[in-house]
C-alpha cells in the first residue's frame, strides 16, 4: 500500500463528497434496519413527514413550520449517522482502490507436465488453480499466491507492503511463500499456486478494507443489545403517552395536548442515538487503522479480540533481543592478559563473516586497539565452523587457534591430551546463568580463556513490558534456549514469564492452558510449526514473509513482517475499545442532560405546573424541543472526527479508564448539551423562531 491510502484527513473534499452521496443512499429501510437505534429515529422522521404533509391539507397537530423544523432535523439526524459511518468506509474504499492496482490479470509461464517441446506454455493468471506449478523470471509479476519449490530470487513486494526495499524467497524454511502482485527482480522461482481466483491474499485483503465480511464483534453485539433494550424502554414511555395526544380518546383535562410530533422528537432525543449513530464508524474506523499500520485483519472480531488481550506470546529472537549474538566481554584464564585473549579470539575471527565472529574482531579493536589482519598475507587458511565440531578457528602454520562451544573445545583439548582447566568451566557456568552463549578461546592446547556473547535485548523493550504489565496484560517469552539462559533474558527484558526449549507442542499447551483460565492469548509466528498455536491463538499475527501455512492460520498478516508490531496491534485494539466505551459514556450522559431540555418543553402544556424544570432558561416550549432536536443531530457530526481519530491511548487499568470515562465524557456529555442547547435556543429566539 502506498503512503496515500494510509494518510487520512475527515477533510479531504473527494471523499466527503462520496460520502455525502452514500449518506443518501444508506436511508433505504433496509439499510436503516441494520441499526435498530437509528432505524427508530428513520421511522419517526417519516411519521412527522406524514403529519407535516396532513399539516398543510389543513389538518395538522400543531403548526406546519414547527413540524417541517422538527422533520428536517430527524432527518438531518439518520443523515449525520449515516455519513459517519460512509467517511469511515470512504477511507477503506480508498485503500482497497489502491490495492486493487497490484491485481491485474497477467500471463502465466505455467509449467508443462511433459520434457518435450518447450518446459512451459502462456496462460492468463485468472486461469490459474490450486496446484498449478508456474516459472517466475526476474522481471515477472508473481500470478497467484503460492510457495517456491525450486529456487531462489530476490522479490519486490513493494505493492502489497509499501516497502521498497527487495526480499529474498527461496524453496523450503520460512522463507518460501510468495504473493500474487509481487515482482521478481532477479534470478527465477517455481512456484506452486496455493489458491484458487478470488481467494488469493489480494482479493481477501480488498475484501476486508471495503467492509464486506465486517461482522459485529461480541462486545459490539453486546452493546447493540443495550441501546436497544434502552430504546425499546423509551419507546414503550413514549408510546404510553398516546392517550395525551391530541388524537386520544379524551383529550387531556389539564391542559394542552401533547402533540404527536412533540412525542417522536422526545423519544428521539432520549435513546441513545449520539452512540447508536456512530457505533458501526468506530468499527471501520478501528480496522482501518489497523491497515495504516500496514495489518491486515480478517475481521472486526480480531481487531477487538487484540484489544481484549490479556496474555501475549513474544518470540525472543527479533522480538525481545536484536537476534545477533555480540561479542560483550573477554574473560582470560588464568596466567591470561585480557589482551592476550583479544588478540587470539581475533585471531580465530578474521575470517568468520557470521555477526557473532565480525563482534569478537570489533570488540577486540575497541578494546585495545587491535586491528584487522589479513589472513591471507599471514598465511592462514580458514578453519568453518562446522555441525560436527562445533567450532571454527585458523592455522597459522602449525599452530591452530580455535573458538567454539565449552564442551566442543574440551573434546578437542582431549584429543590433544591436554587437560580443561575447572576454572574456564566455573567461567563457562557464570555466563550461561548470565543468559550469554560462552565460547571458549584455545591456542593450540593454551586455553586462554571465554568470549561472552551476549543476545542485546532491545533498548525501550523493558519500558513496553512495563507499560503492557499497567494494563493487565501478562507477557510471555518463547524462545528455544535453555531455562538458565531464558529466565536470565527474561528477567532483562521485564517480561513475566517465560517457555524455554519451545516446541511446537509446548507453545499450543501453553496457550490451551491459559485460555483454560478464561484469558484471551495473542502471539506472533512465521513458521510452518508456528501454524497450530496460530490456529489456537485469540489474536494470532503471522508474517508476511513466512509460510503460507502460517498466513492461513493466523486472523492477522503484518505486511511489515516486525515481530514487534504486536505490541502496536493490542494498543489499537484496545484504542478502539476506548473510543467505543468513551463515546457510549458521553452518548447516556448527553441523553441525561437532554432529559431536563426537553421533557418539561412537552408536557408543560398539559402540566404548566412543570414550567419550574425550566432550569436551562429556555424561551419557549417550541424552542425547547426545536434545540433539543438540532443538538442531538449536530452532536453527532462533531463527535465523527474522534470516532474516526480514536481516543487517544493510554495504558491504565480498566478501574482507571472507567474513572478517566466518567470524569472526562460522563461530566462532559452533560455539560455540553447544557451549553449547546441554551446556544441553540438563544438562537432560535434572535431568528423569532422561538
Amino acid at each position: 500500500m502506498n503512503d496515500q491510502t494510509k494518510s487520512f484527513s475527515f477533510f479531504d473534499r473527494n471523499l466527503l463528497r462520496v460520502a455525502c452521496v452514500d449518506s443518501f443512499r444508506k436511508l433505504s429501510p433496509v439499510q436503516q434496519m441494520k441499526n435498530p437505534v437509528m432505524f427508530v429515529v428513520w421511522v419517526g422522521s417519516v411519521l412527522t413527514t406524514v403529519l407535516y404533509l396532513q399539516a398543510l391539507g389543513g389538518k395538522g397537530e400543531a403548526p406546519a413550520g414547527f413540524i417541517l423544523v422538527v422533520t428536517l432535523w430527524l432527518w438531518f439526524t439518520v443523515l449525520f449517522a449515516n455519513f459517519a459511518e460512509a467517511v469511515a468506509e470512504g477511507r477503506s474504499k480508498a485503500q482497497a482502490a489502491s490495492l486493487r492496482h497490484a491485481r491485474r490479470d497477467i500471463l502465466a509461464k505455467k509449467m508443462t507436465e511433459s520434457s518435450q517441446g518447450s518446459p512451459w506454455f502462456s496462460v492468463a493468471s485468472s486461469d490459474l488453480r490450486r496446484g498449478d506449478v508456474v516459472l517466475v523470471e526476474a522481471g515477472d509479476m508473481v500470478p497467484a499466491d503460492g510457495e517456491v519449490i525450486e529456487g531462489v530470487a530476490s522479490v519486490n513486494e513493494s505493492a502489497i507492503t509499501g516497502e521498497s526495499a527487495p526480499v529474498i524467497r527461496e524453496s523450503g524454511g520460512d522463507f518460501n511463500a510468495v504473493t500474487g502482485g509481487t515482482t521478481v527482480l532477479s534470478d527465477w522461482l517455481i512456484v506452486q499456486v496455493t489458491s484458487n481466483p478470488g481467494e488469493s491474499f489480494l482479493d481477501r485483503m480488498i475484501a476486508m478494507v471495503e467492509g464486506a465480511k465486517r461482522q459485529k464483534t461480541p462486545n459490539e453485539i453486546a452493546l447493540t443489545i443495550l441501546l436497544v433494550a434502552m430504546t425499546l424502554i423509551f419507546l414503550l414511555a413514549t408510546v404510553t403517552l398516546l392517550p395525551f395526544s391530541m388524537y386520544s380518546v379524551e383529550v387531556a383535562k389539564v391542559g394542552q395536548p401533547v402533540t404527536i410530533t412533540v412525542l417522536v422528537a422526545l423519544l428521539v432525543c432520549l435513546i441513545p442515538t449520539t452512540i447508536g449513530g456512530l457505533l458501526s464508524a468506530i468499527g471501520v474506523a478501528g480496522m482501518g487503522r489497523m491497515m495504516q499500520k500496514n495489518v491486515i485483519a480478517t475481521s472486526g472480531r480480531a481487531v477487538e479480540a487484540a484489544g481484549d488481550v490479556d496474555v501475549l506470546l513474544l518470540d525472543k529472537t527479533g522480538t525481545i533481543t536484536l537476534g545477533n549474538r555480540q561479542a560483550s566481554t573477554f574473560i582470560p584464564a588464568q596466567g591470561v592478559k585480557e589482551s592476550e585473549l583479544a588478540d587470539v579470539a581475533q585471531l580465530a575471527s578474521l575470517a568468520d563473516e557470521t555477526p557473532e565472529g565480525r563482534s569478537i574482531v570489533v570488540l577486540a579493536k575497541q578494546r585495545f586497539g587491535l586491528r584487522e589482519r589479513d589472513i591471507h598475507a599471514l598465511g592462514a587458511s580458514f578453519v568453518p565452523f562446522s555441525a560436527q565440531t562445533r567450532m571454527s578457528g585458523v592455522n597459522l602454520g602449525s599452530r591452530q587457534v580455535r573458538k567454539g562451544a565449552a564442551d566442543a573445545v574440551k573434546k578437542y583439548l582431549d584429543a590433544l591430551g591436554s587437560p580443561y582447566p575447572e576454572a574456564v568451566s566455573r567461567q563457562v557456568d557464570e555466563v550461561a546463568r548470565r543468559g550469554s552463549t560462552p565460547l571458549v578461546v584455545v591456542d593450540g592446547a593454551r586455553v586462554m580463556g571465554v568470549v561472552e556473547l551476549k543476545d542485546i535485548v532491545k533498548g525501550g523493550i523493558k519500558e513496553r513490558f512495563a507499560e503492557l504489565r499497567r494494563m493487565g496484560i501478562k507477557t510471555v517469552m518463547i524462545t528455544g534456549d535453555n531455562r538458565l539462559t531464558a529466565a536470565a533474558i527474561a528477567a532483562e527484558a521485564g517480561g513475566d514469564d517465560f517457555l524455554a526449549e519451545a516446541t511446537p507442542e509446548a507453545k499450543l499447551a501453553l496457550i490451551r492452558q491459559y485460555q483454560a483460565e478464561g484469558r484471551l492469548v495473542a502471539m506472533t509466528g512465521d513458521g510452518t510449526n508456528d501454524a497450530p498455536a496460530l490456529a489456537q491463538s485469540d489474536v494470532a499475527v503471522a508474517m508476511n514473509t513466512g509460510t503460507q501455512a502460517a498466513k492461513e492460520a493466523g486472523n492477522m498478516v503484518d505486511l511489515d513482517s516486525n515481530p514487534t508490531k504486536l505490541i502496536e496491534i493490542v494498543e489499537t485494539g484496545k484504542q478502539m475499545l476506548m473510543t467505543r466505551g468513551a463515546l457510549t459514556t458521553f452518548s447516556i450522559a448527553n441523553d441525561v442532560a437532554k432529559y431536563f431540555a426537553i421533557i418539561p418543553a412537552a408536557f408543560v402544556t398539559t402540566y404548566p405546573a412543570l414550567g419550574a424544570l425550566n432550569v436551562m432558561g429556555l424561551t419557549t416550549p417550541a424552542s425547547a424541543i426545536l434545540s433539543a432536536v438540532i443538538f442531538n443531530a449536530l452532536v453527532i457530526v462533531a463527535l465523527i472526527p474522534l470516532a474516526l481519530r480514536g481516543v487517544k491511548y493510554r495504558a491504565v487499568g480498566a478501574a482507571q479508564l472507567l474513572r478517566n470515562n466518567l470524569l472526562i465524557y460522563g461530566a462532559g456529555g452533560i455539560i455540553v448539551p447544557f451549553i449547546g442547547i441554551k446556544m441553540i435556543d438563544m438562537v432560535l429566539a434572535a431568528l423569532g423562531w422561538a
